[in-house]
């Protein structure tokens, strides 16, 4: 459980949305078609587990919302229909290795319809969404949104971690998947240079 203080100093759902699609990249970036194949599949896996955790939240918690506040329902639609082309992509990517002929291409196809929907969601939805939710609306769908977001974190904690300390600084995983596996992260990291200096 989330306490009463932390859901009110969660990011509003906005800021967490554009924090989210950042994240994702930042990732992007740090492919290179000659990187080597093992960083490859942990920047693809984290990636790949951000845009999961990010779509489910947006299509439990922040397109419902959208969709009570507007007259009509197509710019979620279109969103969520983004998210299954998505998904199929994604679905393809763990299915393959990353020495694979069209491994590369199918990670730029995936980096190309993320860069489109982020770029849609935040000049069309988001501001959209601050102008019909309002602050406090929005800071309540923040506070629910980390409240899940650690949820469907925790089981990944010891991947997201692994991913971590192969591709990622400390504070991108910590701004973007939550104390949980950030915090297994440190630990790990805490505990590896302890015993490396016993």
């Amino acid at each position: 459980m989330m306490n009463p203080l932390m859901r009110k100093l969660a990011p509003t759902a906005t800021h967490q949305i554009r924090t989210d699609h950042t994240h994702v990249l930042s990732i992007f970036h740090q492919y290179e078609t000659d990187t080597a194949p093992q960083t490859k599949k942990a920047l693809v896996n984290s990636a790949c587990l951000s845009l999961e955790i990010h779509s489910q939240l947006e299509e439990e918690i922040f397109y419902p919302a959208m969709r009570q506040a507007m007259a009509e329902g197509g710019t979620v639609d279109k969103a969520v229909g983004e998210h299954q082309e998505m998904h199929r992509l994604i679905a393809q990517l763990r299915g393959m290795e990353p020495t694979d002929m069209d491994y590369d291409e199918t990670f730029m196809t995936l980096m190309r319809d993320v860069l489109h929907h982020a770029a849609e969601e935040e000049t069309i939805l988001l501001p959209k969404a601050e102008r019909l939710l309002g602050s406090s609306r929005l800071t309540e769908l923040g506070g629910e949104m980390m409240k899940r977001r650690l949820e469907l974190a925790k089981p990944h904690a010891g991947e997201i971690a692994m991913n971590g300390v192969r591709t990622m600084h400390t504070s991108t995983l910590l701004m973007t998947t939550g104390a949980v596996a950030a915090g297994a992260y440190l630990v790990k990291k805490v505990f590896d240079r302890g015993h490396h200096h016993v």
